[in-house]
Formats: structure tokens, C-alpha cells, sequence
């Protein structure tokens, strides 16, 4: 039995007399093996951004919606279902005992003009206890109290974007803001959020009282509709059965029998975080799968330039054989020429890979990240592939008749 280190040595040798062919050879698996871990690398930068932001939302956070996810096999649309009033808010911190801290959430927008010019941005009316949810800080100024939410006080916090659009250069802190015409003072900065993991820049938000966005800015006397509530569980561990809680008080709240179905959904930060984590997952499992179509295209390639050598060589191999080789050692002579051709592809392509995500990571806003995994496993199917698709040539290779080999020409 030859040596691993004269075999290794021997085919070296042999591939490095057609350094160019050689190289042509792996360049399917260079490509292959680099555009996998490129492609799953994405796919984990994604998912990390997306837990991170959905983490920086707050901690334990709870979300209610109004209407049912789905009734009847159909889900709600717009105007079927019963809006949220501050009574449920009420009826919530009155009765709740897993809920830390409960918000509503009033939306509303439009022009903002004030300082250096006008902004067009969104416009969310809280309860102070938002801000503990949503893991909100101010980076100047103050935070609006409930006084201010009972006086229906017109006053407002800026996001980072927002200051940065009406007040470059300047402290907005006691500034005058229209919004919808309607003129609001400036008591506090929110410290930069940054973008989400959908491209959604967090910073881009004015938040006032819950009750003068409801009733200044939207006008709703007579229904006092609460767009959404926000409230945060406990602890972790609390999450589920604050959410069962906030079933049952909000059924109790609108008068809801046993046979009737929410008219309201609950959803959890958990549940939220793995819809997206198993959206990004399978996202990159079908970019990755795309990806590795080319790993076996480049087995196709090592395949066909082995067969080409084992017609340039026959000669070779007659001569090898009749010296005494045996069919194994050539099999495994030319099976070692396959596996080196594609080892040496994975190599060059986890090497091209990293140089890729770091382009990535300096130039563009993806974050990607090449974990050990996906590293060993684009290398071990690097020499699966030589091994598989060099199986053939190296067999046929070995299984020439001396006489013929030698009098080929």
C-alpha cells in the first residue's frame, strides 16, 4: 500500500503539471463553497439583526391588536371588529397581576413643521409605562407624565431622525412643533434606536399623550378608539400565562361568551421573534440550497477532467500495472487526485468567503456571520463531492487491461 504522504505527494505533482486545467477544474467548487457560506452567512446576520431588534422593542413585550387572527377559518379585515377603548386599558391595570406595565398606543401622523423646516414622519400617543415597555431613554429633556396625559398636555418626545431633520445643530428641547397644525412643545430627545432588521428606522417617531394624539390630533371624542396596547409580562418565565390573563379580562371587558371567539389577538414577543427567526431560516436554507447547486456542478467538472486524464494517461497506468501496481492503487492514486482537486477548491473558497463577509460588514449595511459550522460542513462536502463525482474515473482508471493500456496511443 503506498503512503499517505507519497500518494499525496504523487498527485500533487500530477495536478500541478496543468496548473491552469487544475485550476479551471476547482473553480466550480471555489464558487460553490464560497457562495454557501456567503449565503448562510447573510442568512445568520439577518436573524441576529432581527432578534436583536425585536429584543430592543422591550423586555417581555406583550401586543394587542384588535380583531380575532382568525375567526371562522377567515381572517378579519378592517372595521370587523371591536377597537380599544381606555376603559380596557383600565380594566387591565386594574385586574391584571402578571402585567407589569400596560399602554396604549394611538396612531396618527402627518406634516411635522417646526425649527428648520417641516417633516413628514408618525406620530404615537403613549402612557409613560410605554417607555418602560419599549426600553425607550431619552437622550436629553424628560418624559411626559401622567398628569400630562390626564391634562391632555400638547407636549412631545422627538426621535433622533426627527431632530435631525427640524433641529440640526440645535436643542429642540422647549421648541415649538406643529403637528397637524396643532402647535406641540418639545420637552425630550429619545436616545437613537437605529434601523430594524426590515430596513425600518426606529428613530423616525414622535411620541405625546395618549390623549391628546386621540383627541387633538384625531378628533375622536365620541369613540375614543385605542389603536393598540402594549404591556410587558412580569418576568420571562410569565409570559404565557400574562397572556391567558389578558385574554380573559379583555373577554370579560367586551362582554365576549364562551362560544364566541376574540375579538382581539395577543401576541408575545416569543412568538413574534419566531415567526421571524423561522422566516429567515428558511430563507436561507433555500439561498443556501441555491448556492450548493454549484458545488455539484463543480463534481461534474472534476468528474469530466478525470475521465480526460485517465485517456491521457493510459499509457501510464498500463505501465504502472504491469510493474506490478495494483488496481487498487491506482484507484486510490486517482481517487486522492480528485479529493486534493476539491479539497483544494474549499479551501480557496472558505478562504474567498471570509474576504466576501468582510467586504460585507465594512462597505454595506448586512451584517453577516460565517459560523464554524457551516465552514466545516461546506469543507467535509468539498471532499464528499471529489470523492463521489471522482469515484468513476479513478475506477475506471483502475479496472484498464495492462496489454490494451500499453498499446494505446
Amino acid at each position: 500500500m503506498i503512503s499517505i504522504t507519497r500518494l499525496l505527494r504523487a498527485s500533487s505533482r500530477s495536478i500541478l503539471r496543468n496548473r491552469m486545467r487544475s485550476l479551471l477544474t476547482s473553480l466550480g467548487i471555489i464558487i460553490g463553497v464560497g457562495a454557501v457560506i456567503v449565503m448562510v452567512a447573510i442568512g445568520e446576520g439577518s436573524q441576529a439583526q432581527i432578534e436583536a431588534n425585536i429584543t430592543s422593542l422591550g423586555t417581555n413585550l406583550l401586543l394587542v391588536i384588535p380583531g380575532s387572527s382568525n375567526t371562522g377559518g377567515v381572517r378579519q379585515g378592517g372595521g370587523s371588529y371591536k377597537q380599544f377603548t381606555f376603559d380596557d386599558i383600565d380594566a387591565l391595570k386594574r385586574e391584571a397581576t402578571l402585567v407589569d406595565g400596560v399602554s396604549p398606543v394611538v396612531r396618527s401622523g402627518g406634516q411635522i413643521i417646526g425649527g428648520a423646516g417641516n417633516w413628514f414622519t408618525s406620530v404615537y400617543g403613549v402612557s409613560p409605562e410605554y417607555f418602560k415597555i419599549r426600553s425607550w431613554e431619552v437622550s436629553s429633556g424628560e418624559f411626559f407624565t401622567d398628569k400630562d396625559v390626564t391634562a391632555r398636555r400638547k407636549v412631545a418626545l422627538l426621535g433622533k431622525t426627527v431632530v435631525d431633520q427640524l433641529f440640526p445643530n440645535q436643542d429642540p428641547i422647549g421648541q415649538s412643533i406643529r403637528i397637524r397644525n396643532i402647535p406641540f412643545t418639545v420637552i425630550g430627545v429619545l436616545k437613537a434606536k437605529g434601523q430594524t432588521g426590515m430596513g425600518q428606522d426606529q428613530d423616525d417617531v414622535i411620541l405625546a399623550p395618549s390623549t391628546s394624539v386621540l383627541y387633538r390630533l384625531k378628533g375622536d371624542r365620541r369613540n375614543a378608539a385605542i389603536d393598540m396596547i402594549n404591556a410587558s409580562a412580569i418576568s420571562s418565565d410569565k409570559v404565557d400565562a400574562a397572556t391567558a390573563e389578558m385574554r380573559t379580562i379583555l373577554r370579560k371587558a367586551h362582554k365576549l361568551t364562551e362560544g364566541q371567539d376574540d375579538d382581539f389577538t395577543v401576541r408575545s414577543q416569543a412568538e413574534i421573534m419566531q415567526t421571524a427567526t423561522e422566516t429567515t431560516k428558511t430563507m436561507t436554507l433555500l439561498l443556501g440550497s441555491i448556492a450548493a447547486v454549484s458545488l455539484l456542478v463543480g463534481g461534474i467538472g472534476i468528474m469530466n477532467i478525470m475521465l480526460v486524464s485517465v485517456t491521457e494517461r493510459t499509457r501510464e497506468i498500463g505501465i504502472r500495472l504491469s510493474v506490478g501496481a495494483r488496481e487498487s492503487d491506482v484507484l486510490i492514486q486517482f481517487l486522492t487526485e480528485a479529493v486534493v482537486l476539491s479539497v483544494s477548491g474549499g479551501i480557496i473558497g472558505i478562504a474567498l468567503s471570509a474576504a466576501v463577509v468582510a467586504g460585507l460588514n465594512k462597505w454595506t449595511t448586512l451584517q453577516p456571520i460565517i459560523t464554524p459550522e457551516i465552514v466545516a460542513v461546506s469543507f467535509l462536502f468539498s471532499a464528499f463531492v471529489g470523492i463521489f463525482f471522482g469515484f468513476y474515473p479513478a475506477r475506471k482508471a483502475a479496472a484498464l487491461d495492462p496489454i490494451d493500456a500499453l498499446r494505446h496511443e
